[in-house]
């Protein structure tokens, strides 16, 4: 299999409406402020950057005196977010509340790691993951770490404080290396998974990662196990697909939705053509999509190959959907969330997914029960 490492990058969108009405009235944009001090870094370019579905972005810029002082001010976006500050390859990320000033402290020789973050209760609770995630990993490194018991109930408990909060998704999508911090195959880290889903359900009924975290959460459930109450809520809110638009080798745009339509079982497989596994491995899904496809089978196939040419030319004779995606877009690896190629998704014939298949080896069986 081939690690994917990726950022589950944050973005929650609510305001509440009296706030927004009271800074209308008041005819000036409300805003936040970042600033401090980075000591050491005079010369450097210091980014503030902020994310987009999946992607960061510059937003500002300055380049650091002899003093290190720095100061950043943006309009309020209306919803809480995770922004970062970077120089170089190194960031500092702090949460934004809505119109707090936060200040950094940091240092150019320790950029990522020797700093402090101050100004509202998010930016101490971003302290606390932080100062506990490097306290850990110094005394035992990465691999220990994110099994570590005690580390994840330290983890566990910050994000039970408030699992609505920006916070919570944070740990929630946290990585160590490019191994997640709270696994969903995991029936312990999906029990945490689905504490903050069920907040976010509750408080959050239209934030777009409400959506993403009760599919996350069903998707990988377990047939018992999960509190019916909790499965209760978060079926108030579950989404049947979240949807895919990539192109096919021709150019033309080809949406995973299209192929549920007509009642068909759909596979949405993400793989990588140009890997050395890769022809045996369709091999054997060919022969499934023989098997099946007259009862109504389709495959809607996600590469990530990083060079697009070489997977063009893999792709052209497929029988199936082959759509492009690349290395380097996690968004929608991240919201089906792949860490590795190939993983499957089985889509029954109402479009919702019913089934993670964890090898080609059990595709066959898996599909019968739904063809």
């Amino acid at each position: 299999m081939i690690d994917i490492a990726m950022n589950r990058l944050l973005k929650l969108f609510i305001v509440p409406a009296t706030l927004a009405a009271m800074f209308t009235g008041c005819g000036s944009k409300p805003t936040w402020e970042v600033n401090g001090t980075v000591d050491k870094a005079e010369g450097k370019l210091l980014t503030l950057e902020a994310s987009n579905n999946g992607r960061w972005y510059q937003v500002d810029t300055v380049t650091l005196a002899a003093d290190g002082k720095f100061s950043f001010e943006q309009d309020a976006a209306g919803y809480p977010d995770v922004y970062r500050l970077t120089i170089g390859d190194k960031s500092v990320y702090f949460p934004i509340d809505s119109i707090e000033t936060v200040t950094v402290t940091a240092s150019g020789d320790n950029f990522s790691s020797g700093y402090t973050l101050a100004g509202s209760p998010r930016t101490d609770a971003f302290m606390r993951v932080e100062n506990r995630l490097a306290q850990g990993l110094k005394t035992m490194g990465a691999a220990k770490l994110v099994n570590d018991e005690a580390f994840k109930r330290d983890m566990a408990q910050i994000i039970l404080e408030d699992p609505s909060s920006v916070v919570a998704y944070y740990i929630i999508n946290k990585h160590i290396g490019a191994t997640p911090l709270y696994d969903p195959a995991n029936r312990d880290d999906l029990r945490i998974l689905g504490a903050v889903a069920n907040a976010f359900t509750v408080n959050r009924p239209n934030d777009p990662r409400t959506a993403y975290l009760t599919s996350l959460f069903l998707n990988n459930r377990p047939n018992q196990g999960i509190s019916t109450a909790l499965l209760d809520s978060l079926k108030l809110a579950e989404v049947p697909m979240i949807d895919i638009a990539l192109l096919d080798p021709s150019g033309k745009e080809v949406k995973l939705s299209e192929l549920c339509l007509n009642g068909n079982v759909v596979l949405l497989n993400f793989t990588a053509l140009t890997a050395n596994e890769s022809p045996a491995y369709n091999l054997e899904l060919a022969k499934i999509y023989e098997k099946y496809h007259k009862n109504g089978f389709e495959i809607y196939q996600v590469s990530i190959d990083p060079d697009e040419f070489a997977w063009r030319q893999a792709a052209r004779n497929l029988p199936w959907v082959s759509v492009y995606n690349g290395v380097n877009d996690p968004k929608v690896l991240n919201q089906y969330n792949v860490s590795t190629v190939p993983t499957m998704y089985i889509l029954d014939r109402s479009g919702e997914v019913v089934e993670r298949v964890e090898s080609i080896a059990k595709l066959d069986s898996s599909l019968s029960k739904y063809i």
